[in-house]
């Protein structure tokens, strides 16, 4: 009978004293994993967006007279805009119709190079 009863009183004042620190001991054990999420989110995910989100912003605002490459690596001149498609002159008097989605860069023929 003794045993039984300090075995009671001991899971009792364990459950007490337990409430709070049970939940500061989970934050402490998910605190890693959070960190590593939000860490992973602005060097990872956060730029990748961005860098798609540019892309995108450059293949819709292609225009006449720009160059491209397309992603099979056609080098062009942008001489017809539609919606989906882009007619794309790779030789004189060559023109290939290409998708607009497929063009992976696009650059202006006027803009001044960089090591110049």
């Amino acid at each position: 009978m003794f045993a039984t009863s300090a075995l009671a009183a001991s899971a009792t004042s364990t459950s007490a004293a337990g409430g709070s620190g049970g939940v500061a001991s989970m934050f402490l054990l998910f605190f890693p994993y959070i960190a590593i999420a939000v860490v992973g989110y602005f060097l990872l995910l956060r730029p990748q967006q961005q860098r798609i989100k540019a892309q995108q912003a450059k293949i819709n605002g292609v225009k006449k007279g720009d160059s491209v490459v397309t992603a099979g690596g056609v080098l062009g001149k942008v001489t017809r805009v539609e919606d989906q498609y882009v007619e794309v002159e790779v030789a004189p008097n060559v023109r290939i119709r290409v998708v607009k989605a497929t063009l992976s860069e696009v650059t202006n023929p006027l803009a001044k190079p960089a090591n110049d």
